[in-house]
């Protein structure tokens, strides 16, 4: 019974975040607006002076766009959590009888629908612009699965620092640091034409790994070594940043 009202609580709370989403303009201009611009200037831009080898640069691009997506749509996460921390609403909501734990459930779950929805218009306009995957069905779910685990986890640095942050301004500030990882990635070209120092960061954080094991499986390849390294760091990101929140919820709400 405990769990089945936990899932209720979920449910209510995801729908307010949810809808408080869909009422926002800026929300929807930064999470799903923007990386499809980025994606459009990089591909008829940039796209010609990319390297890319037999892999059109619209196939090779993708990946790092869903990612993009990604760090973008999580960041709202972190200051609506901000916002209803400084505004006592947590407060209120923990005065009811509720599962407390449903409180940041809430924002998780509406997190990876809203996510879900970005990355489906990112897929939808990458397709009229040409993107080809050549996944089988195998491929089209790892990928698919890592690009959920990878919602689940970066949502979860969301929520400590949303937890974390003084003001409303300061929750946002982590999802900086989840782009530069992206522009020092394989995300928009290959790390062999970046200098040698810049090209061993770029290989061994965790973006790259992530991406090159969503590029190659929606292109036609196998899961191997790198579709592990990227399930460990997500698996990792997520049990560190769940445990962190946990701890600061905790200290914050007593």
């Amino acid at each position: 019974m405990k769990f089945i009202h936990f899932l209720g609580d979920t449910a209510v709370m995801s729908g307010r975040v949810i809808r408080h989403s869909t009422r926002s303009i800026d929300t929807i201009i930064t999470v799903i607006a923007m990386p499809i611009m980025i994606m459009l200037l990089f591909v008829y831009i940039f796209g010609g002076a990319m390297n890319t080898g037999d892999v059109s640069y619209i196939n090779y691009i993708v990946p790092g766009i869903l990612l993009f997506c990604i760090a973008s749509g999580v960041a709202y996460s972190s200051l609506r959590i901000n916002n209803d921390l400084t505004k006592g609403i947590f407060e209120r909501f923990h005065s009811m009888p509720i599962a407390k734990a449903s409180i940041l459930g809430g924002h998780v779950v509406a997190s990876l629908v809203f996510n879900v929805i970005s990355l489906l218009a990112i897929f939808l306009v990458a397709f009229g612009m040409g993107f080809r995957p050549k996944a089988d069905v195998l491929g089209w779910v790892l990928a698919i699965g890592i690009l959920l685990l990878s919602v689940l986890a970066f949502t979860w640095i969301a929520v400590t620092f949303g937890l974390l942050a003084k003001s409303f301004e300061g929750a946002g500030v982590f999802s900086y640091i989840l782009m530069l990882l992206l522009f020092v990635s394989s995300a928009f070209a290959p790390t062999d034409s970046m200098p040698s120092a810049i090209r061993v960061f770029a290989e061994y954080q965790p973006m790259t790994p992530l991406i090159e094991s969503i590029r190659s499986l929606l292109l036609g390849g196998t899961a191997d070594k790198t579709t592990l390294v990227a399930v460990l760091w997500s698996l990792a990101i997520l049990a560190f940043f769940w445990a962190s929140a946990m701890r600061v919820y905790k200290r914050r709400m007593k």
